[in-house]
């Protein structure tokens, strides 16, 4: 990736040494004002001090804010989902809220501008050919922070929003069906004998669990089985987020280049190669009943609630 300077970042940014040293191909840099420190800090003992106080914004929109002492980046978002299988935590505005819980108005090179600012090291996003490779980069701490409707302050950490899917398939391999199974076809369990596998969709209850292992005690099928009951339950995601940095494409046309984050890949639970930030697990990000998150509306406040992601390096 080729270094360049974030010339429109404040130039408290640059001054704190937190010198950003890739240039995400902005349109024109030049033409955006650095936030204006000097005559704020003149006049800062005549004016009431807020949340926002000694808080740099790096974008015009003021959604990305960084905190320098903090070594925070702070997102200004909004809760435009509930419930509902995920691709991502956060996305950009008017993107892909109907699988984010999340979502910013705010240029995705913000971010990833503010990234490099509080010392995060950028990784490389996922490969899907010639073969798998995960996203790599740097792990990420991420907590969100929310108001109640009586104004209580709520700050959890942000896998508290996401669990395991339920709405999906759930597989385990099984040389064959043992001797006299016979599976109901108005049952989800299904055995696929070209591949050699058990299948079962959704979540299974505790009753039919018992009643699929009192069909056979084989150890395979019986194992099969309570994997299917175990991983089909509601978990809190476990994955940890990562700086993978997302990438860039060239215009032949024009040679203008475009930073692929901003197609709304912002903060994501499945694996995209676009991602800014990804989670360090293989995720499927392949069709509706094949992604492993979905929402975790028992933590989720109601639509439009404003939410503030916090990130930070986390500890090696």
């Amino acid at each position: 990736m080729k270094q360049f300077i974030f010339s429109w970042l404040p130039c408290t940014v640059l001054m704190a040494g937190f010198m950003v040293v890739q240039y995400l191909n902005a349109a024109d840099p030049a033409k955006e004002s650095p936030q204006k420190t000097s005559k704020a800090g003149s006049d800062s003992k005549q004016k009431t001090k807020t949340e926002d106080d000694g808080l740099v914004a790096l974008n015009k929109q003021k959604t990305v804010l960084l905190d320098l002492e903090g070594k925070r980046l702070l997102l200004r978002t909004k809760v435009c989902l509930q419930e509902g299988v995920l691709e991502m935590l956060c996305c950009k505005k008017q993107t892909k809220e109907h699988e984010s819980i999340l979502s910013i108005d705010s240029d995705a090179k913000a971010i990833h501008a503010g990234l490099l600012a509080i010392g995060a090291k950028v990784g490389s996003p996922v490969k899907f050919s010639p073969k798998f490779q995960p996203p790599q980069g740097q792990k990420l701490n991420i907590y969100l922070q929310w108001k109640d409707k009586k104004g209580k302050l709520h700050r959890e950490p942000a896998q508290s929003w996401v669990r395991s899917a339920t709405n999906r398939y759930f597989t385990a391999k099984l040389d064959r069906l043992p001797e006299g199974v016979v599976i109901d076809k108005k049952s989800e369990l299904r055995y696929d004998e070209k591949y050699k596998e058990l299948i079962w969709f959704g979540q299974m209850s505790k009753k039919e669990r018992d009643v699929f292992l009192a069909k056979s005690k084989q150890k395979q099928f019986q194992a099969a089985i309570n994997k299917f009951y175990d991983d089909s339950q509601p978990q809190i995601m476990k994955a940890d987020w990562i700086f993978a940095g997302s990438g860039f494409s060239t215009d032949e046309t024009t040679g203008e280049k475009y930073y692929h984050a901003e197609s709304g890949d912002l903060i994501c639970v499945a694996n995209f190669p676009t991602a800014i930030i990804d989670v360090n697990i293989a995720s499927s990000a392949s069709g509706e009943g094949n992604l492993l998150f979905e929402a975790n509306q028992t933590k989720i406040p109601p639509r439009d609630t404003p939410v503030t992601i916090e990130i930070s390096l986390a500890k090696k």
